[in-house]
Parts: C-alpha cells; structure tokens; sequence
C-alpha cells in the first residue's frame, strides 16, 4: 500500500491547425495510483480546486 509518492507537474505543449496550446498535467507515482485506497479510475473527471493559503492542489470527484 502506497498513499504517498513523488510525481511531476508538466507542460506539454501542443499543436491544433497553426496555433500553439499548452497542456499541463500531474502525474501520480504508479504505486499511489494503484493503490486500492486510490479514489479515482483512469477517465474519470475531476474537479481541480487551487488553495492559495495553503499552498496546495486540492482533486476532488465531480
């Protein structure tokens, strides 16, 4: 069991027609992810909520 990990935040720009987009992602250490604890399935949409007091990235269930 692994409720805690070292994951990445990441760009990855992209390209649609002549115009540029960037694409941020967080990715979550495999062991978290699949973790029988983990609350969330490959897909599934999420709610990303930013906590500027505290610093932090809250991820909730839609």
């Amino acid at each position: 069991m692994a409720n805690k990990g070292s994951g990445r935040f990441v760009n990855r720009p992209t390209r649609t027609g002549s115009k540029k987009y960037d694409k941020f992602f967080i990715y979550v250490p495999t062991e978290v992810a699949k973790d029988s604890q983990f609350p969330f399935k490959p897909g599934q949409a999420v709610e990303v909520t930013i906590d500027l007091p505290r610093k932090r990235v809250i991820v909730t269930e839609l």
